[in-house]
């Protein structure tokens, strides 16, 4: 069996874990994300890794090195996925690293260095709206009261969906490793974007990593019948929450040249009815930019629209920011070293941002941190088509492991 169809079948081996038909679905702290964690660490068991799952739900598994008082290598990404999502984004970053390990020990090499893989927990944000929660507990800076009560679309609490993963929510902050030395953190993910493609070029080194500030809005009015109420008379929430959608796009669209983007990802009329006017809406808003100035003005720009709809509409608005983060700079001497192996090895690469939030972002906080890109086929990600040639795949694993001994020694 020859590397490609070895890795083929670790692929295709997580993403039998899946409860839905159409593309992938493995929710955060899910049934089916459990079991395809606890099968992860049963591969890495098998490949003689030390493994340990926090209390944050991260799986680390180690492999010893020559000198086990240096600090480890790490490398990975996560299993959980969006609602009806792909079969890449995640998933290659955490088969790659174990894909690594296994060339490793098939030459029977040895590093200085210890070298670790990790797969993080919850790093889609479709569960609970937040999104890195495994990777910001490990850098601890996850907000603990803030998350505990954030519910699902069936009404279950963060705190509540650990502990139906025998997980004490209480203990999260056990989860930090801020107190430990980190070599440095690798990971490799899908561009889930269309540059790589359109530019011809089979490896992305990302620089830095826009950040979110998501916000859930709760839009008030009154509920009453549709054929009764005057068109005059009415406190439309829906109506409401259409306008603040409209003018957070155009918001977004003044502020293209920072690449600023801003997506209401979720609208939900509670107790709707077709003769009813919508009395109670909640909106779940995402805005995001490498910088952090373009995405206050956004912000800004949204508050006074929400208290003028408020005025025009006599609608009672309430927003709460749920999640706040920073857009990251990338260690330069990390960038230069994958520039320097890309060259090396004749790879066709860009040098690039990443808009889209990784684990990598977080890690940052820790040490020096590379973020790699490989391509995705017309830029599909978060979709059942999300697609990445397996040849594109490997030659991103082989600048990793590459990468990897060169920090971890050899």
């Amino acid at each position: 069996m020859n590397t490609k169809e070895r890795y083929q079948i670790l692929f295709n081996k997580i993403n039998q874990y899946n409860s839905g038909e159409n593309g992938i679905t493995r929710i955060a702290y899910s049934d089916e994300e459990q079991t395809c964690t606890h099968a992860f660490m049963r591969m890495c068991k098998a490949e003689n890794l030390e493994i340990r799952m926090d209390a944050c739900g991260n799986v680390i598994a180690r492999r010893e090195g020559r000198r086990n008082d240096l600090p480890p290598v790490v490398m990975g990404s996560h299993l959980d996925t969006v609602y009806q999502g792909g079969k890449y984004d995640g998933v290659v970053g955490v088969t790659a690293a174990l894909e690594i390990i296994k060339r490793l020990n098939e030459k029977e090499l040895v590093t200085d260095h210890p070298i670790e893989i990790i797969s993080f927990a919850c790093e889609e944000s479709s569960r609970f709206g937040v999104s890195t929660v495994g990777s910001k507990a490990m850098a601890g800076i996850l907000d603990k009261e803030k998350y505990r009560h954030l519910t699902d679309r069936d009404g279950i609490t963060m705190e509540k969906a650990f502990a139906l993963c025998a997980l004490d929510f209480d203990s999260v902050d056990e989860a930090s490793r801020r107190q430990e030395e980190f070599k440095a953190f690798f990971e490799i993910h899908i561009e889930q974007g269309p540059v790589l493609i359109n530019n011809q070029k089979k490896i992305g080194i990302v620089t830095g990593i826009a950040a979110p500030v998501r916000l859930i809005i709760k839009i008030n009015g009154k509920a009453s019948h549709s054929g009764t109420t005057p068109m005059n008379m009415r406190r439309d929430a829906l109506l409401g929450a259409s306008e603040i959608a409209l003018e957070l796009e155009k918001a977004a669209m003044k502020e293209q040249a920072h690449g600023t983007v801003a997506t209401v990802g979720v609208m939900n009329i509670h107790s709707g009815a077709m003769n009813v006017i919508p009395g109670e809406v909640e909106l779940k808003v995402d805005i995001r930019s490498i910088s952090s100035e373009s995405r206050q003005r956004v912000i800004d720009h949204l508050y006074q629209v929400i208290s003028q709809i408020e005025d025009t509409r006599q609608l009672d608005i309430h927003s709460t920011v749920i999640s706040s983060e920073e857009p990251v700079l990338l260690s330069q001497k990390v960038i230069d070293t994958l520039t320097r192996i890309s060259e090396e090895k004749t790879l066709p690469y860009e040098v690039m941002q990443s808009g889209a939030g990784h684990d990598a972002m977080n890690m940052a906080k820790l040490c020096p941190t590379g973020l790699i890109f490989i391509p995705s086929v017309d830029g599909l990600s978060h979709h059942p088509d999300e697609y990445t040639d397996m040849d594109d795949v490997l030659l991103g694993i082989d600048l990793l492991e590459d990468v990897i001994l060169y920090y971890a020694g050899i």
